[in-house]
């Protein structure tokens, strides 16, 4: 069943004023994810945009806002490229049985990023 949705809007220009400051990226988020924003060169900003909305629309999906260590949500991308959850930390044990879908699109300066959490068995549905 659909326990949560979350969406969240982040603004690009807000991420290129933070890109250099390492404080930030540290706090927020984690290496593996901070070594893929920095490989992606001039649109660095719009990827750091998009997985922070990620993070916060997964808060959002939680119901809690962004009151958990934003690295123990990190997004990482599957074999095809897809953007995804790898849940660490006290977050993996928090949300033991869920699983959680998540999209980003990139337009018009903004960042946008949909995370659907679901809990228990879905018929017909794998993930």
């Amino acid at each position: 069943m659909i326990a949560g949705i979350g969406l969240d809007l982040c603004e690009i220009s807000r991420m290129e004023k933070n890109i250099r400051d390492e404080r930030f990226l540290k706090r927020f988020f984690s290496e593996d994810e901070a070594q893929y924003i920095r490989s992606k060169g001039v649109s660095a900003a719009q990827t750091m945009a998009g997985i922070f909305a990620a993070k916060e629309a997964f808060g959002k999906a939680l119901g809690t806002g962004l009151d958990f260590d934003l690295r123990e949500a990190e997004i990482l991308h599957d074999e095809n490229g897809c953007p995804c959850y790898h849940l660490n930390g006290a977050m993996k044990e928090r949300t033991a049985g869920d699983r959680f879908l998540l999209t980003i699109t990139h337009d018009g300066g903004m960042a946008a990023a949909v995370c659907i959490r679901i809990s228990g068995d879905v018929p017909g549905f794998t993930a």
